[in-house]
């Protein structure tokens, strides 16, 4: 029967104040569908882009890519979930079923089942809703975008967010040296948790900090998630043919440029990866989502849930996500 959902959306783009509380009526799933109710719901610097219009959506428009929940219905040829089964989904956005397309920010959603994924009796809600995004974007890129060796020396910015705190952890289980960056001092503390060593990248001078931190040479890889602000010194910290793996831009995207300017600088390598080129097939989905989980049921990679907010204060989250409030995970409560 159908089911009264509360959900946020918007009609426009712009700042935190355009998002609004709404209802929709859900009805019973359809074919490979499943009803979810949420239990969490992680926010994500993706979704400041969509609503912004950085990262432009037919509107009005639902928000959200990541929740995790209890299936209450399951549609016809559903066989992999059952009611009572809980699961969690990441950057699913294209596997909402026809009629549900409300976002993850909302207490149900529809969604096809072949976009989510089973959470493991260790792991909690709050833990999938909130962190695998980015621990599946950790996994990614650690491992398959520029691939992690052992007694190597990485440098890893936005250290104290959530992919950083993340990524940072992971890649010093997989034996790399992690240079970590935040910005500012109170951030610093934190990440010196699961970092060797920590700069300020609001300081001019700190990519020749990461050069003296290397002898000279740089490092082989730069992850790079805050974009604008940190482009060029993530470049000018770069050994030799090295690469530079722009994932976001928390700070702006980064301004056009010539690509000569990779070869003036060592003959680097540039590339722009997202999650969904990554979890395209089902199979992959699975392998990244439990590879991540299994790193958090070992203790390996500790995922830190930051900040909790009620789901009708979306906008306050994202105010404090843009300020740099915040660090590790946020959640939305429905």
């Amino acid at each position: 029967m159908p089911l009264l959902a509360r959900y946020i959306q918007f009609s426009q783009t712009g700042g935190p104040e355009v998002l609004t509380l709404a209802e929709t009526t859900l009805l019973d799933p359809g074919p490979g569908e499943v009803l979810i109710r949420q239990t969490a719901i992680g926010v994500n610097f993706i979704d400041t882009y969509h609503r912004s219009g950085l990262y432009p959506l037919p509107l009005p428009s639902g928000i959200g890519q990541e929740a995790a929940g209890v299936i209450e219905a399951v549609g016809a040829g559903v066989v992999e979930f059952a009611p009572g089964d809980r699961v969690a989904y990441a950057g699913g956005g294209q596997r909402a079923a026809q009629g549900g397309e409300c976002g993850a920010y909302a207490s149900h959603r529809l969604m096809l089942a072949n976009g989510l994924v089973p959470i493991p009796g260790e792991i909690p809600d709050e833990v999938a809703a909130g962190t695998l995004l980015r621990g599946m974007t950790a996994q990614y890129l650690l491992k398959r975008t520029f691939p992690i060796a052992n007694g190597m020396t990485v440098l890893i910015h936005a250290a104290a967010g959530g992919v950083g705190q993340i990524a940072c952890q992971w890649a010093r289980c997989l034996g790399a040296k992690v240079i970590g960056t935040v910005g500012s001092t109170a951030k610093a503390e934190l990440a010196r948790a699961w970092c060797d060593h920590v700069i300020d990248y609001t300081q001019p001078d700190w990519p020749a900090r990461v050069r003296a931190l290397t002898g000279g040479r740089g490092v082989p890889v730069v992850y790079d998630g805050v974009g604008a602000a940190t482009f060029e010194g993530s470049l000018d910290s770069l050994a030799l043919r090295g690469t530079l793996v722009s994932f976001g831009n928390a700070s702006g995207a980064v301004p056009p440029f010539s690509p000569g300017l990779l070869s003036q600088k060592g003959s680097l390598y540039l590339t722009r990866p997202t999650l969904g080129h990554y979890t395209a097939t089902r199979e992959e989905l699975l392998d990244t989502a439990a590879d991540y989980f299994t790193v958090v049921a070992r203790g390996d990679v500790e995922a830190n849930i930051g900040q909790h907010y009620p789901l009708a204060d979306a906008a306050q989250a994202h105010r404090d996500l843009e300020a740099r409030k915040t660090t590790g995970s946020t959640l939305l409560v429905p």
